[in-house]
Order: structure tokens, then sequence, then C-alpha cells
């Protein structure tokens, strides 16, 4: 297929990269704005000017529309659209999944979508719903996968088509058909049927759903994130490893008369001042904005630049190093979405594998730092270092007699040889006052010293506070004042 995927720069499993299809490049992370031919209150070109690089429509509603179907297959859906960037097109299943079926086949719904001209093609998979049992999901994943291979077969090599990942809320059925969607072929992956699950704030197994799907999917393949439109939740998404994302979600409150920000959504008509630098927001009062007989179109303008900043900011955060602290700013902006962050980080060594070597710094924020890949990383390479017949890992940093070498204690991490205290992470960690939690999983680290150096007689040297926390977390450890 006439896709390339390159990654430039990552930051925990988040990936800073390039999308190639045919002659259009899309940065990633990329968010792609849902646009409805028959309802849109953002025209495309607002949509750019706003510095959207790609667009998602629905070709099922192109091919059922009477004002549009004949146009759009004669002139091609970029001109139609008045796009000329990357436009991709979805084939109907959200449908399917509202209606239970749609008058449209599999085959006929991949042969228009390339008749118009979509950059890129999904077939018509099904979107099997969180609360389905097992055997639904089976058998819909099934489904599915032959729909796949079909897609494979009718649209050729020049076309990019999208290889969606089924499986319900069972992660071995979403890991499973993410490895097999990446054995067919397929390069571009979006994660599918997860809108409920969003929509009901279920986070904990969106997580879920997606580490296994990304278990499955080839490291190699761009994922797409179907129907993730709240900027809140994008940081967490790209750092679990998803690289596109479409959203309505900025017309649909605009519509509810929702005015978006990067940590939540307020109600137009409880808000005394607008909180943002777009131009709605600096050229309108919220008097204004909630009296415009154009108040549609401007919050959704509003929204739309919301959720595009969050999406330049997320890249930055991945070139910068710091994406942890940006997804730990936005999962404490509701506590479902915080339990969301914490079930992401129980997969800290699937990640730890995906993660850079080096950043610019790590900020402690608590208890959920402990869990940081970067933690998980230090300790694993504490069996590399070499130590001399007797150490004393110091909490107070002071030597004492008796022992060949002296380590300093650094919580999260653990002790440390001097000759790394200007290194990543010991040098550019910002630690405030120790607490039990840090102190904790820094004992962590001496456990795995003494278990990975048993020819050694390693101690430790505290204040007496500490002594308890030591002892309970490094079980017969000498413990010395």
């Amino acid at each position: 297929m006439s896709l390339a995927f390159e990654v430039i720069e990552k930051d925990i499993a988040g990936r800073l990269g390039r999308l190639r299809t045919r002659d259009k490049v899309l940065p990633t992370p990329a968010l792609l704005p849902v646009i409805n031919p028959h309802l849109q209150p953002v025209s495309p070109a607002e949509m750019k000017r706003l510095g959207a690089e790609g667009l998602i429509t629905n070709s099922y509603i192109f091919s059922r529309s009477e004002e549009f179907r004949e146009r759009t297959l004669s002139q091609g859906l970029h001109r139609v659209l008045s796009f000329d960037g990357l436009i991709m097109t979805d084939s109907g299943a959200f449908q399917l999944s509202v209606y239970g079926d749609i008058p449209v086949s599999n085959e006929e719904i991949l042969r228009f979508q390339q008749a118009i001209g979509s950059d890129i093609i999904v077939p018509l998979d099904i979107p099997t719903p969180p609360d389905a049992d097992r055997a639904r999901a089976e058998r819909e994943l099934l489904t599915t996968m032959a729909r796949l291979a079909e897609a494979r077969s009718l649209c050729g090599e020049d076309a990019v088509v999208a290889g969606p990942v089924q499986g319900g809320i069972y992660p071995d059925l979403r890991e499973r058909a993410g490895r097999e969607v990446g054995e067919m072929g397929f390069c571009f992956c979006p994660i599918g049927a997860v809108v409920p699950l969003m929509e009901s704030y279920r986070y904990t197994e969106l997580v879920n759903v997606v580490m296994a799907a990304k278990r499955g999917i080839p490291p190699s393949s761009c994922v797409h994130l179907f129907g993730a439109g709240h900027p809140a939740m994008f940081a967490l998404a790209v750092a679990m490893g998803c690289d596109v994302f479409d959203s309505a979600a900025y017309a649909l409150y605009a519509r509810e008369g929702r005015y978006l920000t990067p940590s939540g959504s307020a109600t137009l008509a409880d808000l005394s001042d607008l909180p943002c630098p777009c131009q709605v927001c600096r050229t309108h009062s919220a008097a204004e904005l909630r009296q415009s007989e154009e108040r549609e179109r401007l919050l959704a303008l509003h929204n739309l630049a919301v959720s595009l900043g969050e999406i330049a900011r997320i890249r930055q955060a991945i070139r910068d190093g710091v994406l942890f602290e940006l997804v730990d700013e936005r999962c404490r902006s509701h506590p479902l979405l915080l339990d969301g962050y914490r079930t992401m980080l129980l997969f800290g060594s699937e990640l730890e594998r995906r993660d850079r070597v080096s950043k610019r710094r790590f900020f402690y924020r608590g208890r959920e730092s402990c869990m940081r890949t970067e933690v998980i990383r230090y300790h694993a390479l504490l069996e590399r270092l070499c130590l001399p017949p007797r150490v004393v890992v110091s909490l107070d940093g002071q030597a004492r007699e008796g022992f060949d070498m002296v380590l300093p204690f650094r919580p999260p991490f653990g002790p440390y040889p001097p000759e790394l205290a200007e290194t990543f992470p010991i040098g550019q960690s910002e630690v405030p006052r120790w607490d039990e939690e840090m102190v904790a999983r820094g004992c962590q680290g001496i456990r795995v010293l003494r278990e990975t150096h048993p020819e050694c007689v390693i101690a430790v040297a505290s204040p007496p506070d500490w002594h308890g926390i030591i002892t309970r977390e490094v079980p017969g450890i000498q413990v010395i004042p």
C-alpha cells in the first residue's frame, strides 16, 4: 500500500511522526475534524486556517446524498470540500452501530471511496459495543476480518486502506485482532468501537482495550483512535501510542452550547469570562457570544481551536520529553480520567520498552510518579553496577566507617553511584520533600541491588524516621543510624 509512517521522536509510547499517503504528508499526533456536508458549522477552509492538516468524512453519507453523490463522483472529494490536505473517509460503521444495518455492502462502499479519491479508505467493519458478550464479539470480529481480507483483494496495492481493530472489551480479542491486521499488511490501524467507553467515562476499560490492541499491532503501524474527540484525554491516548484522532465533538458540543477547554468543558450559559486566547474569545465577551446569531459556528470555531491547540501542545511535549507531566496534569481534571491514568501506569513494563532513554526532567507529582517508566528502567539497570564487598546506602549522603562504598539515595529511584549524580534521571529529577510513597519506591531499588549482588554486604544508613519503611520494604536489611 502507498503509505509510510516515519517516527521522528518518542516519549512514553507516544510518537512524533509523519504519515505519508501518496502526495499527502500528515504530521502526527494529528486530529482529523469530522466533516458532515449537510450540517457543517466550520468550513474546511476555516479548519485549515486553524491548523487542521487532515479531515475525515463519512463516505456512506456522501453515497446516499442526492445533493453530493454524483457531484463527488465526477469532481472528486477534495474539490467538493475545497480542501487539498489529507482526507480520510469512514465507511458507515457508525451508522451501522446506531441503526443495526445499512443498505450498502462492504464492496460497494470500498469502491465508492476509491471512486471519490479518498486518501485513506476504511472497510465496513463491525463496531462491537462494549457491553456485548464474548460470543458476539468473536462472531463480529470474524466478520470484520473477512471484510478486511476482501478490502485487500479489491482495492489494489496503490490504495491506502485502514485495518480497523475490533474485539469489544476483551483484551485477548483486541490483541489478536491487532496482530492479524498487521499480518495482513495493514499499516494504518484504527482502534474502533471505543466511543461508548469515552461517553460513559469508562477510561479504565478504554486503557485496557488500547493497550491490548497496541500489544498486537506492529510498532511500525500508525494507530488511529476512532471517535476520540475531547482534548482532555488526547495526552493519555498519545502516551499509550495512539497517533491520529478524529472529532465531531467540536461541532456537537457547540450545538449544545458547551465550551471546550483542555481540561474539560463548561456550559456557555454559566461563563462570565472566556478563558481562552483564540480569536473568537478575544473578540467576544461571554455575553456577546451567548447572544450572537452565529453562536453555534463561533463556539465550534473555539472548540476546534482548543482541540488543535492541545494536539500542538502534545507534539511539543513529546519533543521536549515532558509528556508524562502533561498527562498527569490533564488526567487530574476528572477522577475517572485519573483512574485511567493509573491503569495505564500498571502497564509500565510494556511502556518502558517503548520510552526514550533520556529526557529533560523528571518532575515528581505524587504516587503516580513512582510508577513511571523512568523508575522501572532505573531499577532494571541497578544489576549492572559493579560493587565492592561492603556497601552502605546512605539516605543522608554521609559516609559510614567500615564500608568500601557509599551510595547516596534519591527517591523514588533509590541508591545511585555519585558518578551518576548529574545524569538522567538522577540529576534531572525535581523531587520535593520526601514522602512515604517515594521512599518506599526507592527502597525497591535497594531490594533489587541486594538481590542482584548476593556476594555483597549491603546496609542502609538512615535517620530514625525512615527505619520502619526500610525494614518493611527490604526485610532483613541492616539499618544503621
